[in-house]
């Protein structure tokens, strides 16, 4: 089964795309992931990628598209993956489609987990993070024993600045603006699977195994 993952940031998408990943034994494939494998292995496509990051431009897409088409032509692969964090444009789905459609492939299922903005802001703004040692707290869900302190370490809990209601009002509107055409996209392809994301990260979980049934 070969599966793509959508939904804006924080809707819970990389849990799933991990979950699904473990229950049909595919690989989670994330551009993140292929990004610092191919840094770190010095490959061609490693490097051109890293001379635009250090610049903190974008990766163009054809780098992107080259190190994830090597990526999922590797044998751990052969019967599926899901996809998580690519494709993020028109563009860049159009590219995917050609390419699997010249190996004679092509993929089987979206999976889109919708949960509204002001679900996602509250979600993300109530976040809280030990930088000593990596435990994450929500003030709401998961607050910690003793408020602004770490469970694990004593140390202070800090609001990542991916966190704060600023940075997250403009991550969700380039989301809007870049990735949510990819619904129509991927309806039009018919094979979009809509999952409601407000549920509790098990609701989720068995609906979207309910989609791909």
């Amino acid at each position: 089964m070969k599966i793509v993952m959508l939904g804006a940031p924080g809707a819970g998408k990389g849990t799933q795309a991990i979950n699904i990943a473990k229950e049909y034994d595919i690989p989670h494939v994330s551009t993140g992931d292929i990004f610092r494998a191919n840094i770190k292995n010095g490959t061609e496509l490693g490097m051109k990628a890293k001379e635009y990051m250090d610049k903190g431009a974008l990766v163009p897409d054809e780098v992107t598209i080259g190190m994830l088409l090597d990526r999922i032509s590797e044998p751990d692969c052969k019967n599926g993956y899901v996809l998580d964090g690519f494709p993020r444009t028109i563009p860049q789905a159009e590219s995917l489609r050609k390419a699997l459609t010249e190996k004679g492939d092509k993929l089987d299922v979206a999976v889109n987990i919708e949960v509204p903005d002001a679900v996602i802001e509250e979600r993300m703004s109530g976040r809280r993070a030990c930088l000593k040692c990596g435990a994450t707290y929500h003030v709401v869900y998961t607050p910690p024993k003793k408020e602004g302190i770490c469970d694990n370490c004593g140390s202070e809990l800090v609001q990542r600045a991916d966190d704060k209601p600023e940075t997250v009002k403009a991550r969700l509107a380039t989301y809007h603006e870049q990735t949510q055409p990819l619904i129509d996209f991927y309806k039009k392809e018919g094979i979009l699977k809509e999952v409601d994301g407000t549920q509790s990260p098990s609701d989720v979980f068995k609906a979207v195994m309910e989609a791909l049934s």
